[in-house]
Parts: structure tokens; C-alpha cells; sequence
């Protein structure tokens, strides 16, 4: 039997996604001109070389269904065939969760009539929107008694509930076969965990009130797919005049259904293209089944790469650290290219760390572009504390995929205080900090002519303290000049403060009027008059206002097909929905994802600090390697929590229970991935940093400490070439 569709299998760095640029450079212009596009592979190990049969494609519109693992994959993926092709094909490479979601969005209509629905626009939901619709939704369901069977809070129970519904579609288990498969993995638990007919029933009553209202999240967007899009011969036809061959990168990494749509595919004629890493594999326990989707290398001619490109410390190392690892008695030492540094302190452990960081800089020993910092989980003070160390010795700090709350930013703080000021009903969300901030933070931004001064901080505090009048219903701002001493404000500090006292006087009229749209031209104008007139924001900055932005659309969009407007009810409708939109925001639930932007300059010679999930998932590889924490239990976790219920959804034991051993079993498997896969993204030197205690006081007794022991300790003073 002839194979017409690739597999290519191999390990980290090896050209996987080389090949499969090339091979799409075949498909487009024919296997007698791929030579000119790329090296030849010699490191290939199969039974013959891979010619597929000629697949005819327009150049104008290539016919290929293009995958990534993720949107940096995504990205990287369409820069390097653009490249390659010289950007004369139109291609469009997708995750396949966002595949799923153009597709769903698309073929709407025949959604409608296949299931019933009322005919409406579609509306994404976003994960704390529907947290938040979902919790009121359930309010009545979730008793004291429930939360405490549950041994969660409410915000964790209904994060996890949600999720079921996810990792359900994703394995293409329907929602009504929900409480079946949790009924046989839970038949062995103890009494603490709720029913699965409980949680089924309320999955079902969610999926049904979104689908009424038109509102989509992760979950009921996959389930339609899976179940009612994709199985659908009208669909299917569709499907494969649109696209007549598929490329598929790290598919490892895709949830079960993705092979469900590969074999539709390949089913009627089409040709495809498969990269796989079993070390790779990042989403396992997030909606992930590479056991599962690897079952298609049975329908591909398999073309094994064995020799990496460059070479990594992964090529004598990865056994005998795995070997360390797993018989920690073996007696082995690790060579030079392997230190560790010990502490007793973590705080020390930062400090000696971003040390020997700006010692090997200094004397030219490697770029900071070339190193990186990998740690199991990062907070807060770890960020902090290497940051503050190497841009006082002019090292630049990027963090990777750095997502923090939209309320950790103090443009967003003041943004919000700024509403609750002009409309009336949100007295209870302004204290007299709030206010400081907020008059700091705009009268920065309002900068408009040559000698206007801003209000610092003291200042700020001061007008605070003697012109912010508290209420519940109608806070005010008086004017400098109710504080006895406002001369001693200075005339810079007085001027703005008028400048921002005129402006919420006025909004607050235009409110009265029923002038003002919504809540969302107010911020717009806020924006526009304090961070864009006469400034220029940094990118970062602009990156928090445009998520706000979108966040405030997003939510009203939402109220409004929830909420139809009645005449006389505007006002009140508006108060309540503006004081949940702060409470969501100050809950930390809204995170600013900028659309990444590539450094330039010194900026783009910096440091990268990223958790071992993000690292893994970005595909990338720098010279030197510090493992912060390395005795942390965390590194067995893989820097990333498992999805409740995210084993009992895999496709080859699909609804059997969970067990200890189980665990453990997974655990092993996953250390030997996380360490082949980071040793190869590795090439000259690796630190394993370690403090004997953690943030919290506690010992580091973790899985990976048995490397600690088996290599040469080194200190600051003496950096061996």
C-alpha cells in the first residue's frame, strides 16, 4: 500500500519543522526545485526516501490547512515559510483551537438549523466572562454544603466544573456522555467528591443557556465542532474543496480531536504532514492527547530524524542525568558543563544568580541574549529581585509570555477610579489611596506644555486627605482651595488638579444628560485626554489600555444581550454593570496578553526568564541554562497544573479512574520528557541553582535534587572558561 501522508518523528531540534517547510515548498512548486529551498536532510532513517504523489495546488491560494501547537509556533511557523517561499503563496497557519472557533463562527447557520437555534450573531466568551456568567448562573446549586464536599472555594469549583466541559469536547466526548465517563472514574472515590450527575446536570443547563443566548466559550465551541460540525457530509464536502493537503506542526500537543479532523481529511484524498517529539509534549494534562493523535503514524509513510543541527549538552547528558534521576543511588558525576549554586537562602539564591549573570557579561563570556533563567513557578519578588540586580549593571530582563493582571497596572487603577467618580452609585469602589494614585498617575500623563508640572506623591496625598469627600451614592473632589494651605501645593500641582477637576465635573453633566454612551467612551476619552495628548507611552503601557479597552467592549457587548434595555432603567442597568466590571477587574481575572512585539537594540539583547511550561512551549534554545529551584517539587509538576479531570478524558482510558500509582507513573514520565527536551535546548553551560529553603521556610526536597550533588559547586569569584 502506497503512503501518501509524512510522519516525521524525531527529537528536539532535530528539523522537524524544517522538514515540514520543505516538504510544503514540494507541494507548491514541485520536488524538483525543493533542493534549491533547503539543505538536503541526511540524518533521515527511513525505508526509502518520501515522494509523495504530485499534489497540484494554485499558487494564489495554496489549498493548505496549516497547524501550530501554539500562537508563538504560529508565528514563527508563517515567518519561516513566508520566508522560504520568498512570500509569493497566501498562507494562514492556525492553532487548532482557533481553527475550531473560525469555523464554528463561520458555519453558524448551519448550526442554527442543525441544532434549532435562534438565528443570532455569535459571541465569544471569555474565560472570566464566562467564569462569571457561570457562577451566577449556578448561584442557587452552590450551598455551603457543596463547597464544602468540594473542599474548594466557589471561584475553583466553577474553574473546574468549566473545564470538564473543555477537556470533554477536546477528547470528543459529547456533554450529555459527561456524567457517564465521571460516574466510572469516580466509582472509587470517597463520598467528599460531589456526584457526576451533579456536575453533568450543571454542564448541561450551562451549555444550554449559552447556545439560547448565542454566547460561545472554549468549551461549547469545541463541542460544536466535534459533535455537530465536523460530522456534518455537507461540511465535510466543503472542508476538503477548501484544502487539499495538510501541515501540521508538534502535534503532540494537539487535544484527540484534531486527529478526528486529520482522518476526515485524509479520508477523502487529502495529504498531510505530521511533526511529532514524544519529549516535546507540553499540554499533557491541559487538553492535550499525544498518545492518541501519535495512532496517525500508522496512516503515514514515518521519516525519523535522529542527528540535531546543533549540537546540545542533551548529547552526553540527557542519560546520565536521567539515569541520576531515576536511580538516585547510581554513583555518577556530571562534567564541568554542569555546576551547581547553593544557598540557604533563596533571597540569596536571586542575588548570587543575577551576580554570576552580570560577572560572565562583563567579561564578554556570553550575550545576555544567550541566557536563559528557567524556573518552576516564578512570583513576584523572584521577578523583582533579578530585574533590580541586572538593570542596575545595564542588563535588559525579558520575561516570557508575562501575563499580569490588568489591576496590577497603575493606568488601569486610576482609569477606574476615575469612573467611579463621575457616575453615581460607585462611592463604595473609591477610598482616599485610590484618589492619590489616580491624580499621580493622570496628571503624569498631561504633559502638554513646556513647564507643567505634575502632582507627586506627597502632594497627591495631601489634596487626598483634604478635598476627597467619601459616599456611598456621589463622591465628590473639591476644589484646592477648601484646603487652607493649597498655596504650598505649587502652581504645576494646583493647575493639573483643576485640569482633572473640570474634566469630571464636566463627564459627570454629560452623564446627567444621557450624553455619554457608556462607560467604554468615557475610559476612551479619559485615555485620549490624559496618556495621548501631547504623550508617548511606552509599548507596554499602550499594550494594558488596548486590553482594557477591549475588556470594557467585550463585557458590554455581553450585558447588552443579556440585559435588553427598558425605558427609565438605563441608569440603574449601567450602575450595576459598571460596578461588576470593577469588582472583576480588582479580582485579578483579566490578564494584558499583547500581541508580542520583537525587541529592537539593546532591548533585544536581553536575559529570558520563563517558567519550564513556557520555555517548553516556545520552542526556543539559548547557550547557558540556570534552573532556578532545582530542588523544588514544582519541576515534577512541569511548571503547569494539571486540568481537574484531565486523565479521566484521555481517548485510551477514557472514564477509568485516577489512581496513586498512576500519578506517580505519570510523574517519572514527565521529568524524563522535561529534562531530554530542556538538555537539547542547551549548548554550552548549565547552572543548577538551588537554596536549601523555599519562599515559605520549607526544605527543598524535590525530584531533580540528586544533580545538585553529583557536579562541581561553584561560587562568584571564579568562573571557569
Amino acid at each position: 500500500m502506497t503512503l501518501d501522508s509524512l510522519w516525521i518523528v524525531g527529537p528536539s531540534r532535530c528539523g522537524k519543522t524544517t522538514r515540514l517547510v520543505e516538504q510544503f515548498c514540494i507541494w507548491v512548486q514541485g520536488a524538483n526545485h525543493s533542493q534549491d529551498l533547503f539543505y538536503t536532510i541526511n540524518s533521515v532513517e527511513s525505508s526509502k526516501s518520501f515522494i509523495p504523489r504530485r499534489v497540484f495546488l494554485h499558487p494564489n491560494n495554496p489549498g493548505v490547512l496549516m497547524f501550530a501547537a501554539n500562537s508563538d509556533n504560529q508565528r514563527e511557523l508563517n515567518d519561516k515559510i513566508m520566508t522560504s517561499t520568498q512570500g509569493k503563496h497566501p498562507i494562514r497557519v492556525k492553532t487548532p483551537l482557533g481553527f475550531f472557533q473560525d469555523e464554528v463562527i463561520l458555519y453558524f447557520p448551519l448550526l442554527v438549523k442543525l441544532l434549532n437555534l435562534k438565528a443570532q450573531f455569535p459571541v465569544r466568551l471569555r474565560p472570566e466572562t464566562e467564569q462569571e456568567l457561570a457562577t451566577k448562573l449556578w448561584k442557587n446549586y452552590l450551598t455551603d454544603d457543596i463547597l464544602r464536599r468540594a473542599g474548594v472555594n466557589e471561584y475553583r469549583l466553577v474553574r473546574r466544573i468549566l473545564d470538564l466541559l473543555q477537556l470533554a469536547a477536546l477528547s470528543g466526548t459529547a456533554c450529555e456522555e459527561i456524567g457517564n465517563v465521571l460516574a466510572t472514574a469516580l466509582q472509587q472515590e470517597s463520598n467528599s467528591h460531589l456526584e457526576a450527575d451533579f456536575l453533568a446536570d450543571l454542564l448541561l443547563e450551562w451549555r444550554n443557556w449559552c447556545l439560547q443566548r448565542g454566547f460561545l466559550s472554549y468549551g461549547i465551541i469545541t463541542e460544536l465542532y466535534s459533535q455537530h460540525l465536523l460530522p456534518n457530509p455537507s461540511y465535510q464536502q466543503r472542508l476538503v474543496q477548501r484544502y487539499q493537503a495538510i501541515l501540521a506542526d508538534d502535534v503532540g500537543d494537539y487535544p484527540a480531536i484534531a486527529r478526528n479532523l486529520f482522518e476526515v481529511l485524509l479520508d477523502q484524498g487529502v495529504v498531510g504532514a505530521f511533526s511529532y517529539n514524544p519529549d516535546g509534549v507540553v499540554r499533557l494534562g491541559l487538553g492535550a492527547d499525544p498518545k492518541y493523535v501519535e495512532g496517525l503514524a500508522a496512516r503515514c509513510e514515518v521519516e525519523t530524524l535522529t542527528q540535531r543541527h546543533v549540537k546540545s549538552l542533551g548529547d552526553v547528558l540527557a542519560t546520565p542525568i536521567i539515569e541520576l534521576i531515576t536511580e538516585p543511588m547510581t554513583l555518577l558525576s556530571l562534567p564541568d558543563t554542569v555546576q551547581s549554586m547553593e544557598t540557604m537562602s533563596r533571597a540569596l539564591l536571586l542575588r548570587q544568580t543575577a551576580e554570576m549573570i552580570v560577572k560572565a557579561v562583563k567579561e564578554k563570556l556570553v550575550e545576555p541574549k544567550d541566557i536563559v533563567i528557567i524556573a518552576p513557578g516564578l512570583d513576584a519578588i523572584a521577578r523583582y529581585s533579578l530585574v533590580e540586580i541586572l538593570s542596575k549593571q545595564n542588563i535588559f530582563l525579558h520575561s516570557l509570555n508575562d501575563q499580569r493582571p490588568l489591576i496590577a497596572s497603575p493606568i488601569v487603577r486610576a482609569l477606574l477610579t476615575l469612573v467611579a467618580l463621575v457616575y453615581p452609585g460607585l462611592g463604595r469602589w473609591v477610598d482616599r489611596d485610590a484618589v492619590a494614585e489616580m491624580l499621580v498617575v493622570l496628571s503624569r500623563g498631561n504633559l502638554q506644555r513646556e513647564g507643567e508640572g505634575k502632582i507627586d506623591p506627597v502632594r497627591a496625598g495631601i489634596i487626598a486627605d483634604y478635598c476627597f469627600v467619601p459616599h456611598p451614592d456621589q463622591p465628590d473632589l473639591l476644589a484646592a482651595t477648601a484646603f487652607d494651605r493649597w498655596d504650598r501645593l505649587g502652581f504645576a500641582a494646583t493647575t493639573a488638579y483643576g485640569d482633572i477637576l473640570q474634566w469630571i465635573q464636566e463627564k459627570r453633566g454629560r452623564v446627567v444628560a444621557r450624553l455619554l454612551p457608556s462607560p467604554i467612551s468615557l475610559i476612551y476619552t479619559a485615555i485620549e485626554k490624559f496618556f495621548l495628548n501631547g504623550s508617548i507611552l511606552p509599548y507596554d503601557q499602550l499594550a494594558v489600555l488596548r486590553e482594557l479597552l477591549e475588556t470594557a467592549q467585550h463585557y458590554w457587548e455581553i450585558d447588552t444581550r443579556l440585559r435588553p434595555q427598558e425605558i427609565g432603567k438605563e441608569t440603574e442597568l449601567s450602575q450595576s454593570t459598571i460596578a461588576e466590571f470593577i469588582q472583576l477587574l480588582r479580582r485579578g481575572t483579566v490578564s494584558a496578553n499583547p500581541y508580542p512585539m520583537r525587541p529592537l537594540g539593546l532591548a533585544a539583547n536581553a536575559v529570558t526568564l520563563a517558567t519550564i511550561f513556557q520555555y517548553r512551549a516556545s520552542r526556543k534554545s539559548h547557550k547557558w541554562h540556570f534552573w532556578l529551584d532545582i530542588g523544588s517539587p514544582l519541576w515534577a509538576k512541569g511548571g503547569a497544573a494539571t486540568l481537574f479531570g484531565a486523565n479521566i478524558f484521555l481517548r485510551d482510558r477514557l472514564g477509568q479512574p485516577w489512581t496513586a500509582e498512576d500519578e506517580t507513573i505519570a510523574e517519572h514520565q514527565r521529568i524524563k520528557r522535561i529534562l531530554a527536551d530542556l538538555l537539547a535546548r542547551v549548548s554550552e553551560r548549565l547552572y543548577l541553582c538551588h537554596s536549601e529553603l523555599a519562599v515559605n521556610g520549607q526544605e527543598q526536597l524535590g525530584p531533580l535534587l540528586p544533580l545538585v550533588n553529583a557536579c562541581v559547586s561553584v561560587v562568584n569569584e571564579a568562573i571557569e572558561v
